[in-house]
């Protein structure tokens, strides 16, 4: 893995091209989805729930990217407004000796929340796949970020057996860069198993702005007392990366104890929503 500087672009071939675009508004108390629009292969699913905030899934038409696929989404959060974004399920990426490629551009106004916290990237032997982020955040918005990357079907001898896995995330505000990153796992720098260790999961969660403050606070404190155990099953750190913002960074020997990891550090989410989205999530 290597976040140094971002790798160059995967060559796509001609796949299924999708494009999407998103938009929230606050209407009184309450936040709603003022645009929806997408091309297949993604949908856009706006369930209800008992909170302030709007929600949207997003889906994939068939099983997973495959081959070519090229997927691009604009967001945009307005001012005051609040977000939350996840997936059903998650994003699967087979075979795809040309490459997939998905982008977002997102845009989150004065005062108001977005919440990304879509299912974990599982890549199967021979995926190629390049994820590109860019969230630019005004004055006073807030961000909760978490991705998850997870290793193939284990059970059938695929671990980390993809070829190319690349994601950039770059979170600005007024046009200073507060975190600016990218993952590369790539078995042109070393077998992927063998760097990874025993661990099949990797993910990262990110809090930005004033609606995080506490959850930063407790978070911070609680994972630097944690002790060092050796062979431990899952091994995590916190880190501030601007006045107010906390990165968290975690390996696990399983998916599901990244994933129950993560929604435990994020367990804050239902009162700031006002409803529990992993309640919702199925």
């Amino acid at each position: 893995m290597s976040s140094e500087q971002s790798p160059p672009d995967v060559a796509v071939q001609p796949g299924r091209a999708s494009q999407a675009w998103l938009a929230f508004e606050r209407v009184g108390k309450r936040t709603i989805v003022s645009r929806a629009r997408a091309k297949s292969p993604v949908r856009l699913l706006t369930p209800r729930n008992h909170g302030h905030a709007a929600w949207v899934y997003t889906s994939l038409l068939g099983d997973g990217l495959v081959d070519g696929d090229r997927l691009s989404l604009e967001l945009d959060v307005a001012e005051g407004a609040s977000a939350l974004l996840s997936s059903r399920g998650h994003t699967r990426v087979y075979r795809s000796p040309h490459g997939c490629r998905s982008e977002v551009v997102a845009k989150v106004g004065e005062g108001a929340l977005l919440v990304w916290v879509p299912d974990p990237t599982t890549c199967y032997t021979g995926a190629r796949y390049e994820q590109r982020l860019d969230i630019q955040l005004a004055p006073g918005a807030s961000l909760v970020l978490m991705e998850l990357v997870t290793t193939g079907r284990k059970a059938n001898g695929e671990r980390w057996t993809f070829s190319r896995f690349s994601s950039a995330l770059r979170v600005h505000r007024e046009g200073r860069a507060l975190f600016d990153e990218c993952w590369l796992l790539d078995p042109a720098q070393g077998a992927i198993s063998e760097r990874l260790g025993r661990f099949d999961a990797i993910g990262t969660v990110l809090l930005v702005g004033p609606a995080c403050a506490s959850a930063r606070e407790s978070l911070a404190s609680g994972l630097g007392a944690l002790p060092i155990t050796p062979r431990a099953g899952l091994i995590c750190s916190a880190s501030p990366i601007s006045p107010d913002g906390l990165v968290l960074r975690a390996a696990a020997v399983s998916p599901e104890l990244l994933q129950h990891t993560a929604q435990d550090w994020l367990s804050f989410l239902p009162s700031m929503l006002g409803d529990n989205p992993w309640a919702h999530h199925g």
